[in-house]
């Protein structure tokens, strides 16, 4: 039999209910202790002021006017009473001893030797009694000692009857909090039962629907609160999904179309060798294109996902240098200068190949953007803790409405960007998730000057 796991609403009353057993438990055993104290107490009152009467009983002639002054005073419950010499032997006792007589041990004895009263608890006739035993002084000196039992019974009764109490109610009580904890625990969570509700009826088709938000400001609306957000996220990260296949469909259309049309178009006729040639040499560059693009998007995706190699040392100074070395070449036919400025001996942790990408995208994206006799310019500094990765152009520069958008995959600006640069648009973006997936940061922002500065910010090894 396979054991499911207890309801919250379950487990709620549960614990509520252990509590509270715990709780009365305490309170039941602490009220019964102050009531055998507080009884004790009093019966050991009411024993100073029996031992009193006793003592101060009218003696005449004899002790047979002090037994009759005591029967008539006392409750004869109480009439267990005996007055001793002090020598201990027996002057007087109550009717109720008969032939039997209070004990008076060693350490009473002790007690009332000096003066001072004593308290027993001894069995007569298999009955607890509580016994004082009063010292009478007169002059300095032990006449005799009074000694008043009173039974305990209708102590150990009222006590036995409390107890039989508390082992009903405390039950019942335990029994009706736990009932009325789980209807409350229920009610308590009945809007969390409608908040899942109305979660399940939320998928990928109706991410924006929200839950409802009732207004207390409670935690309940704090984890709707929370959940909405995620929903809102959730809806955001979908559309950005959508919109990456559609244009990663469409980015793939293209060189798919035209390598289609190439070929179609030279298998309808008989064509010469050079054309042949020439429709191969077209379509290879379509093949070009389309592995290029899905180098991108695996590497966008990895770049995502963060860096897959173990972090290293990587210093900023080599890294800026080599890739200034390439983007040099690769600036050479296009009449473009690529120089080095500021070089900072920094350091970074993270996979220099990553980061080595992330800033060659810059340099090609500043190259393929700046018109010929133009310059990019790389530069490493330190600001704020951080290494800070400058790449600086003197393109035309980008449209402040623009530069949330420019980070974004297969984003083209028509003022910079066109599909005859040859770029798919995802240079920038893989750029971004390589820099953020080291714990860093890419701006952009348009110098005084014109032209366009990128900037990368990483945390300092």
């Amino acid at each position: 039999m396979t054991w499911r796991p207890l309801s919250v609403h379950t487990r709620l009353t549960l614990w509520y209910a252990g509590a509270l057993l715990a709780i009365l438990v305490v309170i039941s055993g602490l009220s019964y202790w102050l009531l055998a104290r507080s009884l004790a107490q009093d019966v050991d009152r009411s024993l100073v002021t029996l031992a009193q009467v006793v003592r101060d009983a009218p003696r005449g002639n004899g002790f047979e006017e002090a037994e009759w002054w005591v029967r008539e005073l006392l409750d004869p419950e109480h009439q267990l009473f005996q007055l001793l010499g002090p020598d201990g032997r027996l002057r007087m006792r109550s009717w109720r001893l008969r032939d039997d007589r209070l004990p008076l041990s060693a350490a009473a004895r002790q007690s009332v030797a000096v003066g001072h009263a004593s308290f027993d608890t001894v069995l007569l006739h298999g009955e607890r009694i509580r016994v004082i035993a009063l010292p009478v002084v007169r002059n300095g000196r032990l006449v005799e000692v009074v000694q008043v039992g009173m039974p305990l019974a209708p102590t150990e009764r009222t006590l036995q009857r409390w107890l039989e109490a508390l082992l009903v109610l405390v039950p019942l009580g335990v029994g009706l909090a736990a009932a009325g904890g789980h209807v409350m625990a229920r009610a308590a969570l009945r809007p969390v039962d409608e908040m899942s509700q109305s979660a399940r009826r939320i998928d990928a088709e109706a991410l924006a629907r929200r839950i409802t938000i009732r207004g207390t400001g409670d935690e309940l609306d704090r984890l709707a609160e929370t959940l909405n957000g995620m929903l809102a996220r959730l809806e955001n990260t979908f559309g950005e999904m959508r919109r990456f296949s559609a244009d990663a469909a469409h980015e793939l259309r293209t060189p798919l179309t035209a390598l289609k049309g190439t070929l179609e178009v030279a298998l309808r006729a008989e064509r010469s060798g050079a054309e042949y040639r020439a429709a191969l040499a077209s379509a290879l560059e379509e093949v070009d294109r389309l592995v290029r693009l899905a180098e991108d998007l695996l590497l966008l995706s990895r770049a995502t996902a963060g860096p897959d190699s173990p972090r290293a040392r990587v210093e900023l100074e080599t890294l800026a240098l080599d890739v200034a070395e390439v983007g040099t070449r690769l600036a050479k036919d296009r009449g473009v200068t690529v120089r080095v400025g500021a070089l900072a001996p920094l350091a970074v942790l993270g996979d220099g190949g990553a980061l080595r990408r992330a800033l060659l995208n810059l340099v090609e994206n500043g190259v393929k953007y700046t018109p010929a006799g133009g310059r990019v310019e790389l530069s490493v500094t330190a600001a704020d803790g951080d290494a800070v990765l400058a790449v600086e152009d003197t393109g035309s520069g980008i449209d402040p409405a623009d530069v949330a958008r420019i980070f974004e995959p297969f984003v083209r600006l028509d003022t910079a960007r066109s599909r005859e640069s040859g770029g798919s648009g995802l240079g920038l973006a893989i750029a971004r998730s390589i820099v953020v997936a080291h714990r860093g940061s890419l701006g952009v922002e348009r110098p005084a000057a014109g032209g366009s500065r990128f900037t990368i910010r990483l945390p300092l090894a």
